[in-house]
């Protein structure tokens, strides 16, 4: 006995979105069977252009007049999960709050192994390592990276943030201020992710003895341009190189009746060389500290994130003058820079 197919709208609707948009080629074979049947082709016809057999027809018929439209999906393989759901939530509330020493091992983190330990250690419940791995997945988790976050907060920083934003909201056209902060450029290139071919990695060339050389860098708040100053040969981040800013700032923002330095809280922007600059020149620059630990408040950290994506990761400068020679020019053709992810509500 052969049987029809029939459909109405929404099921014919359903069937060709699943023939033309389902990524499982069987799934759209066996949406283009009852279509096809649908439309009057014979059992025959249909087994000759899809080149099966009547038996797969027949059970794809059956299945569709027991199940409706969602049986073409079929029944995914393997055995049927033969422990509650209660396990599966036991198991991702365990790895999601807990920590393995939480239970007397000594691991930083979670492992399917332990998991399966701990499971039969404490509930009796013998399963394997695969078998945990199968249920994290099936309860939304996966293996990757964590992202690394500054856990210190600083308790004023809500109202320091208030005194900047109203320091920026009420500046007179006569003062501006610039976001300030340091970065280092090295011949030792960052490595990131790049076009290669399948199973072939790339190489990038490093070179044998590492050079580096620090920039300090501002970010003007109302133009978006940048001014850098480049630190001398061994010298690290520290007051001179702030310092020696300071000065290109004075020279560059000639304009400006009094310059506002937003910056973070390093030792070099607060020594005691520092302290005597700033009494020396109080009538032109003013320097304020951005709450601690928080680079997400510098919006010239986005101008340094853009340098590196383009310029120093994967770069195959063969010298320390050429990457800067190159950073230069970035920065020359960059200008001005769009002002991004701040916190401040900032307007040109």
């Amino acid at each position: 006995m052969t049987y029809s197919v029939t459909l109405d709208a929404r099921q014919r609707q359903a069937l060709l979105d699943r023939y033309r948009k389902d990524p499982d080629p069987e799934v759209r074979f066996r949406a283009h069977i009852l279509l096809l049947l649908a439309d009057g082709h014979t059992w025959s016809s249909v087994a000759t252009f899809l080149f099966c057999s009547s038996r797969t027809i027949d059970r794809w018929v059956k299945r569709f007049h027991q199940e409706g439209v969602e049986a073409v999906a079929g029944h995914k393989p393997g055995r049927p999960f033969r422990f509650g759901a209660a396990w599966l939530a036991v198991v991702i509330n365990l790895v999601s709050t807990k920590v393995p020493r939480n239970f007397g091992f000594l691991r930083s983190r979670w492992c399917c192994e332990v998991v399966a330990l701990l499971m039969l250690r404490c509930y009796r419940l013998d399963v394997s390592r695969e078998t945990i791995r199968r249920w994290l997945h099936k309860g939304g988790m996966v293996y990757r990276r964590p992202r690394p976050v500054l856990k210190p907060k600083d308790k004023q920083r809500e109202a320091k943030l208030a005194a900047l934003r109203q320091l920026l909201a009420e500046l007179p056209d006569d003062e501006t201020a610039v976001f300030q902060d340091e970065v280092d450029i090295n011949t030792n290139p960052k490595i990131g992710s790049m076009w290669m071919f399948k199973g072939r990695q790339a190489k990038v060339e490093t070179p044998g003895n590492n050079q580096k050389r620090y920039l300090a860098g501002s970010l003007h708040w109302r133009s978006g341009q940048v001014f850098m100053t480049e630190g001398k040969p061994r010298q690290g981040r520290n007051a001179a190189l702030f310092l020696a800013h300071l000065d290109d700032l004075r020279s560059r923002l000639r304009r400006y009746h009094k310059i506002h330095v937003i910056c973070d809280n390093a030792k070099c922007h607060n020594s005691e060389e520092v302290q005597i600059y700033l009494w020396d020149h109080r009538d032109r620059i003013e320097v304020h500290f951005l709450p601690a630990y928080s680079p997400d408040c510098n919006p010239i950290e986005r101008v340094w994130w853009h340098l590196h994506e383009e310029i120093t990761r994967n770069h195959q400068c063969h010298s320390l003058e050429e990457l800067l020679d190159l950073t230069f020019a970035w920065r020359g053709s960059r200008n001005p820079f769009q002002v991004e992810g701040s916190v401040y509500n900032l307007a040109a």
